[in-house]
């Protein structure tokens, strides 16, 4: 199954535009987690179990796993999705950029080594950074766009032709690169005007869409500004807000049902808003 069909399915299967990032923090985890050597593997696999079938996606960050040298880990977990939920995408946040034999191995990281539906790449360096990622027809390669961080206005909303630099990287991604109708864009909850402006450059590809939660993007504003006409189209994320939920200790809740109750609260959020 193809990340586009496999996402598809996910988005009708569940109900659900949510996708779960995995960043795992090891401060902010539990005391009785924070000294075990699978204390990472263990945590995400708790929130995955939590979360599942209120998620269309999940999207573990690669740098949270690599600081540690816990790549073993984000194997086990992309091993352990893979295995228990076959039918929901893994996004692997790994935001690659470089060019020739280079992006071939990283391209090879994302889909052989960690097994992922999709990666982030950046575009900076043009359409050869971005070719090996378009050889494995199946999987997905979701381009950076316009991005939910302050600084990202530094280049993307350069004026290039009278129009910013983000909207020449959507409509190049829509006419050029999405031959194989695998890619999608990285477009922030936090600009949501923006945010509807690629969605009518570039029709109904998927837009990965950080910014909501802890970023304090509006739910409302996202969802209407970037749905499709069939009130889909978009993998909204959130992760720390669901992550590190505090739990309600009068209803005696752990750190994976305070997770879950806030998934579950996302995500019908969202929909409130899908039609």
């Amino acid at each position: 199954m193809t990340f586009i069909a496999k996402l598809s399915a996910a988005w009708k299967a569940h109900d659900s535009l949510l996708c779960v990032g995995l960043d795992p923090d090891t401060a902010k985890f539990p005391e009785d987690l924070q000294d075990r050597p699978d204390a990472i593997f263990t945590f995400c696999k708790t929130i995955i179990d939590a979360t599942a079938d209120a998620a269309c996606a999940f999207k573990p960050q690669i740098a949270y796993f690599a600081a540690l040298g816990a790549e073993d880990q984000l194997q086990a977990i992309c091993a352990y999705l893979r295995e228990k939920y076959p039918l929901i995408p893994i996004v692997l946040d790994a935001k690659r950029g470089d060019i020739g034999a280079t992006a071939e191995q990283y391209a090879r990281e994302a889909f052989e080594r960690y097994g992922a539906d999709a990666v982030t790449v950046n575009p900076y360096m043009g359409a050869d950074s971005v070719a090996p990622y378009l050889e494995w027809k199946d999987r997905g390669a979701i381009i950076l766009c316009r991005t939910s961080n302050p600084g990202g206005s530094n280049l993307q909303f350069m004026n290039v032709d009278g129009k910013p630099l983000y909207q020449h990287v959507a409509r190049l991604v829509a006419d050029k690169w999405n031959t194989s109708g695998q890619c999608g864009l990285v477009v922030g909850a936090t600009f949501p005007a923006e945010l509807a402006q690629v969605r009518e450059i570039v029709g109904d590809m998927p837009l990965l869409v950080p910014g909501i939660g802890a970023q304090g993007g509006d739910v409302q504003a996202t969802v209407e500004a970037g749905r499709t006409a069939g009130g889909t189209g978009m993998m909204i994320n959130s992760s720390r807000a669901i992550l590190y939920a505090r739990p309600d200790e009068k209803a005696g809740e752990d750190f994976a049902q305070a997770a879950r109750r806030v998934a579950l609260a996302t995500r019908d959020a969202i929909n409130g808003f899908r039609v």
